[in-house]
């Protein structure tokens, strides 16, 4: 069975976790778990000083995978709505840095280890985007937080209820990449950002980044302890599976 999850060691406490579902990075509940699991070993490790998230394909991450969701049946889809928000609220509240080196296209849940991330470097062909509208499935607590906290008001608004991708320019435009170099300089480029953040205080950056982002982890934290989020009663709907068929094709 293959590894969903890769580890290299750069060196300078640079940490390489890279994404490993093949061929699309596809979410599945034991993807998000082994996500969250190897996260939680990088930050107990007092070597590691930054992350880098990556993908061992072209496309970085394409979303839910879809194939498996037509056969969910309730107590799957629990278990899921749970991992993607307590998988994303781990990379969101990382204390070190985390900077995702974007391969592709990151696309629907896909978009989330990107706007869970510190830094995020592309390239000039990647297309991002929010297209749960298009597959009848809304958002879980800890992306839908995840989400507003990102992204500006009208980027919001447009990326989730048109489903559409935005080009990688438009993505730095709205702010959530932060460079778009050739694809074969990503890697090189996101090492260097990596280098840079960690120069900063260890602790004040770790404390610094939750005070940032504690409004949206705060909803998160509660929605976990209370299992309050609504979609834990069912999230898809009647027009679920046959949206996740007609964009199957």
């Amino acid at each position: 069975m293959t590894d969903t999850i890769l580890n290299q060691d750069l060196g300078n406490g640079i940490a390489v976790m890279t994404l490993n579902r093949g061929p699309v990075n596809a979410i599945s509940a034991g993807f998000l778990a082994d996500v969250e699991a190897h996260l939680k070993r990088l930050e107990n490790d007092p070597a590691v000083r930054g992350v880098i998230v990556a993908s061992a394909f072209k496309v970085f991450s394409a979303g839910l995978d879809l194939k498996e969701a037509q056969v969910f049946s309730l107590e799957d889809q629990v278990t899921i709505v749970d991992n993607f928000t307590t998988a994303f609220a781990a990379m969101y509240r990382f204390p070190k840095p985390v900077v995702a080196a974007v391969s592709g296209a990151a696309i629907a849940g896909g978009l989330f280890f990107v706007l869970s991330a510190d830094y995020a470097v592309t390239h000039p062909d990647a297309r991002f985007g929010l297209a749960e509208v298009r597959v009848g499935a809304s958002f879980p607590v800890g992306p839908l937080e995840i989400a507003r906290a990102t992204l500006p008001a009208p980027a919001l608004n447009r990326l989730m209820l048109t489903g559409r991708p935005v080009t990688a320019h438009k993505a730095m435009d709205i702010g959530f990449i932060d460079e778009v170099v050739a694809a074969g300089d990503i890697l090189q480029r996101a090492e260097a950002a990596a280098l840079d953040l960690i120069q900063t205080p260890p602790k004040t950056y770790a404390t610094i980044k939750l005070q940032a982002r504690a409004p949206a982890l705060a909803i998160i934290d509660e929605a976990i302890a209370n299992k309050s989020d609504p979609l834990r009663q069912g999230w898809f709907t009647d027009e679920t599976k046959a949206a996740m068929k007609a964009m199957i094709g």
